[in-house]
C-alpha cells in the first residue's frame, strides 16, 4: 500500500518545493506526528511554524467541532461574533494605535493586504525588505521575498528594492573588532535605495527575526533606526510576525524589545495554531485614510467564523497558560542543551534566536565558516531515521542552517529528547563525512 501511495504521489502531486519527506502521516498529537507504520517523529517545527499549541489540542479540537456545526463561512460582507470578538481581543494585546483589524487565512494573504494598504494610504509604490526576506508567494508578497523563488517568474511588482540582513556571524559591514556594524551597514543600504528609488518610497516591510533566512535577528537598535529611516522618507513599518507573534519569541510580539510599533502589523501561522488564519493590524488613522481612498480587499474566506473562532481559543490558551512565560523558559533550556551539542561538535558554528525560535548553522569549518549542504541534508536524514523533524534553510552564501520552533506547550522532556537526537545525528553525519 505504501508503494501505491508514493505512486500516486509521482502521477498525481505538483511539486511544490524541496522533496517530500518519504513518511506517510497517518495522525498527530501534542509534540508528535505518527506514521502509518507506527513511527512516532518528535515534531520540532511546529507543522509548518504554526502549531504553537501543539497538533490536536483539545480546547482547539472542541472549538472547530462547535463552531462548524453553528456558523462556519459567510458572505464576506457579513459578520458574526467570533470575528468581531478576535478582533477587539488582539487589539488589547497590542500597543496604541494598533486597534483595527483585518482577518484573512495565510501570510502571504496578510502582507498581500498591508502593501496594498501602504500603497493606497501612502500614494506610493516603492517597498523595502531585507535581501533575505520571506513574505509569501502571492504578487506583491513574493515581490517582497528574497530568499528564494524569484528566477524564472518574469517581473516582479516595480519598485520593489532589497537591503542587507544585519547578520552578525557573516557580518559584511565591521567595526575595529570585526564585529557587524549594523549602523553603518543600514546608512548603505538606504543610500542604495535612495539612489535608486523615484520618489515614491511607500512602505518597509520586514520580520523581526528573519526565519526563512536563517533565523537572522537584527541587534537592539536596529528597528529604532529602521524606523527613523522610514519616518524620514514617509514610509510606513510593516512588520511580518508570521512565526514570532503570539509568545514564541518569550514576548507576545517580538518588537516589544525593541519599543517599537509598526505602522501596519501582519500575522499569521501561529494565530491559528495550525488552522489557516491570518491578520492585519493598524492604526484608526491608517484605516480610515484607506477607507475615504476606497480600500478593497474582498477575498472569499475574509472574515470568517470559524478560524475566527479558533483564534479566540489560541489566545483563551495563551494568556492562561502564560505561555510567554513558558517559552522563555523552554527557550533557555533549549539554548542550554543546543549550547552544550555546539561544545561536542566542530561542525556547528553558530546558534542564535530567542525564546522557542532557535537557528543551528552548521559549518564544515568554523574558522571559514565554510558550509557544506551535504553535512546538512545528512543531519536532516539522521534526524528523521532516529525520529526527529527538522526543518534545514540552505541559502547561498551560508551554512545549513536548522530553524527550530517546538510547541510552546513542549515538555522539558520532549526538548532535552529533540536535542539528544540531533546530537546524536550530528555525530552521526559528522564521521560519514571525515
Amino acid at each position: 500500500m505504501a508503494d501505491s501511495f508514493w505512486a500516486d504521489v509521482d502521477r498525481h502531486l505538483v511539486r511544490y518545493g524541496g522533496a517530500f519527506t518519504r513518511e506517510i502521516i497517518d495522525h498527530a498529537e501534542g509534540s508528535f506526528v505518527f506514521t502509518e507504520d507506527g513511527r512516532r517523529i518528535l515534531d520540532f517545527t511546529s507543522g509548518q511554524m504554526s502549531a504553537i499549541l501543539g497538533h490536536a489540542h483539545p480546547e482547539i479540537v472542541e472549538t472547530v467541532r462547535r463552531q462548524v456545526g453553528r456558523l462556519d463561512h459567510l458572505f464576506s460582507g457579513m459578520l458574526s461574533r467570533p470575528v468581531v470578538d478576535l478582533a477587539r481581543r488582539l487589539a488589547e494585546t497590542l500597543p496604541a494605535p494598533l486597534e483595527k483589524a483585518l482577518l484573512l487565512t495565510t501570510g502571504a494573504e496578510s502582507n498581500e493586504a498591508a502593501v496594498r494598504l501602504a500603497k493606497l494610504v501612502t500614494g506610493k509604490h516603492e517597498i523595502v525588505s531585507f535581501a533575505r526576506s520571506w513574505h509569501g508567494m502571492t504578487q506583491a508578497a513574493a515581490s517582497a521575498t528574497y530568499s528564494a523563488g524569484r528566477r524564472g517568474y518574469g517581473p516582479a511588482a516595480p519598485g520593489n528594492f532589497a537591503i542587507p540582513a544585519p547578520n552578525a556571524y557573516r557580518p559584511d559591514f565591521t567595526d575595529a573588532s570585526g564585529a557587524l556594524d549594523w549602523r553603518r551597514q543600514l546608512d548603505f543600504g538606504f543610500e542604495l535605495i535612495d539612489a535608486q528609488s523615484v520618489g515614491s518610497l511607500a512602505a518597509c516591510l520586514v520580520e523581526p527575526i528573519l526565519s526563512s533566512g536563517g533565523i537572522i535577528e537584527p541587534p537592539p537598535g536596529y528597528f529604532a533606526a529602521l524606523a527613523e529611516k522610514c519616518r524620514e522618507r514617509g514610509m510606513l513599518l510593516i512588520l511580518d510576525e508570521a512565526q514570532t507573534g503570539l509568545c514564541r519569541t518569550g514576548n507576545w510580539y517580538a518588537f516589544e524589545r525593541d519599543g517599537v510599533v509598526p505602522d501596519i502589523l501582519t500575522l499569521s501561522k501561529t494565530l491559528g495554531a495550525g488552522l489557516p488564519l491570518a491578520a492585519v493590524l493598524t492604526s484608526a488613522e491608517i484605516e480610515q485614510e484607506a477607507h475615504d481612498r476606497g480600500f478593497l480587499f474582498f477575498t472569499t474566506h475574509v472574515s470568517d467564523p470559524l478560524p475566527a473562532a479558533v483564534g479566540n481559543t489560541v489566545l483563551d490558551v495563551l494568556t492562561r497558560d502564560r505561555l510567554d512565560s513558558r517559552a522563555l523558559e523552554l527557550g533557555a533550556l533549549l539554548r542550554r542543551g543546543l549550547d552544550e551539542l555546539a561544545s561536542r561538535h566542530e561542525v556547528v558554528g553558530d546558534i542564535r534566536g530567542r525564546g522557542l525560535l532557535a537557528g543551528v548553522e552548521l559549518v564544515v569549518d568554523r574558522e571559514t565558516k565554510r558550509s557544506s549542504d551535504e553535512l546538512g541534508a545528512r543531519v536532516t536524514q539522521r534526524c528523521l531515521e532516529l525520529g526527529l523533524h527538522m526543518n534545514i534553510v540552505q541559502l547561498p552564501g551560508m551554512g545549513g542552517v536548522f530553524r527550530i520552533a517546538p510547541p510552546l506547550t513542549a515538555s522539558e522532556e520532549e526538548i532535552a529528547l529533540g536535542v539528544s537526537i540531533l546530537d546524536q545525528a550530528i555525530g552521526d553525519a559528522a564521521k560519514r563525512m571525515s
